[in-house]
């Protein structure tokens, strides 16, 4: 119940770049959970990685952004957290 509610209303971007193993664990997360999400990748997308940069203040990657809330790196138990999954 919950979880459909919250994949339909909370938008994720995830800004990563192909190299990045955090960045391809945090996307292959989404996907096993049927959790859609935007993939900017920064290393393509100069607009992009500008947007990046203005929400985390951060040049790693990966961010993510959840519905405005921000993580810097693949954190299981803060993207659970923010979605209200166990």
């Amino acid at each position: 119940m919950d979880k459909s509610k919250t994949k339909k209303k909370t938008r994720i971007i995830v800004f990563s770049t192909p190299s990045c193993p955090h960045c391809r664990s945090a996307k292959k997360y989404f996907r096993q959970r049927g959790i859609p999400f935007k993939d900017v990748d920064v290393s393509k997308d100069k607009a992009g990685a500008r947007d990046m940069v203005r929400r985390s203040r951060q040049n790693g990657v990966p961010v993510i952004d959840i519905g405005g809330k921000i993580i810097v790196g693949f954190n299981r138990t803060k993207i659970d957290h923010i979605l209200g999954l166990r």
